[in-house]
């Protein structure tokens, strides 16, 4: 398949310049990370100077590989850079780094709802992950792919499909992943890495969500909640919550997953969802964006009006997927 014209345009900007600093969204996830330092790696084969900043750490579940030490954790960015290139980020304020908007600056995306932000933009829907675009940056740019370009590609696509457990999964997807083998990277010692070097306090957390899982809609929605008392009490940080809203899901009957997670006085939601349930598009009402089947945003305000409406909503979009007519029981 040929390249896209917005791909084009993206690899003739990246041959003219040499200095490059790459960012990603606030609270990088396995996506942004591998996106960013596969590209770096990519852009380093190529003699350019490469820096990659963002306004947290990494999660310490990716702190072993490639690169990832040597992330700038830093909220404003200066010096003589030719271009910006922002990685899996819908808008340059969601970096939560500022400065940005003095570069020339490359937007690169997989998510709906993107603000098309950049001098040059390049907005694919259809990509399981950014890290997909990435590979084909690569490709594009003639870098051989390497065994570190290769296992962050890899994390990202893992992550980002909820290990190959998302409805944005396709044969490409999976193609990208045996060249990632092929170059070198181990799918056992990644998912080990990533999802098997929990700490006991994850443990705790993991009983804590467990023990008060509520449930709706007979037993079609799960609700979780984790506020500052419950990381204090069970010694977590907020990266030991990734990951723990997949849960639900081993029970058959549960479509969706509400996630409310109330810290240092902000609440987020995180929503999940399982085949044709959209909560990508209950997302949208709040503000927020991601994939039909992982979304999430800032909900303003933490009163149990505003929680008891979003459950609802999400109550909705499983009936509208299912099929399975009116409610049966109240939602709260």
């Amino acid at each position: 398949m040929p390249p896209s014209p917005e791909l084009r345009q993206i690899i003739t900007a990246i041959q003219s310049r040499q200095r490059f600093v790459l960012v990603s969204h606030a609270r990088p996830d396995g996506d942004s990370i591998g996106s960013e330092l596969a590209l770096a790696f990519a852009l380093q084969a190529l003699g350019k100077q490469v820096r990659v900043v963002n306004s947290g750490p990494a999660p310490p579940h990716f702190q072993s590989f490639p690169g990832v030490a040597d992330v700038e954790v830093a909220t404003a960015v200066d010096g003589a850079f030719d271009a910006v290139v922002v990685l899996e980020c819908g808008s340059l304020e969601r970096t939560e780094v500022t400065g940005l908007d003095r570069y020339f600056v490359i937007n690169i995306d997989h998510h709906v709802g993107n603000t098309t932000y950049g001098d040059l933009n390049w907005i694919d829907e259809t990509a399981a992950a950014c890290g997909e675009m990435v590979f084909d940056i690569i490709g594009g740019l003639g870098v051989p792919l390497s065994r570190d370009m290769a296992t962050h590609v890899y994390i990202a696509i893992l992550t980002d499909t909820g290990a190959f457990h998302h409805s944005n999964i396709t044969d490409r997807t999976f193609e990208i992943c045996r060249q990632a083998v092929v170059a070198g990277v181990s799918p056992t010692d990644v998912a080990g890495d990533v999802y098997q070097r929990s700490s006991v306090g994850k443990l705790k957390l993991t009983g804590h969500l467990l023990k008060t899982m509520e449930f709706v809609d007979d037993g079609h929605v799960a609700i979780l909640t984790v506020d500052d008392e419950v990381l204090r009490t069970t010694g977590c940080t907020t990266d030991d919550i990734e990951g723990l809203i997949n849960m639900p899901f081993n029970a058959r009957d549960v479509s969706a997953v509400v996630m409310f997670k109330s810290i240092d006085g902000h609440v987020r939601v995180s929503l999940r969802s399982k085949d044709d349930v959209d909560v990508r598009a209950v997302a949208s009402l709040h503000g927020g964006g991601g994939h039909r089947n992982a979304a999430g945003f800032s909900l303003d305000g933490s009163g149990a009006n505003r929680r008891r409406d979003v459950v609802a909503e999400v109550v909705i979009a499983a009936q509208t997927a299912l099929r399975i007519g009116p409610p049966t029981r109240t939602v709260g």
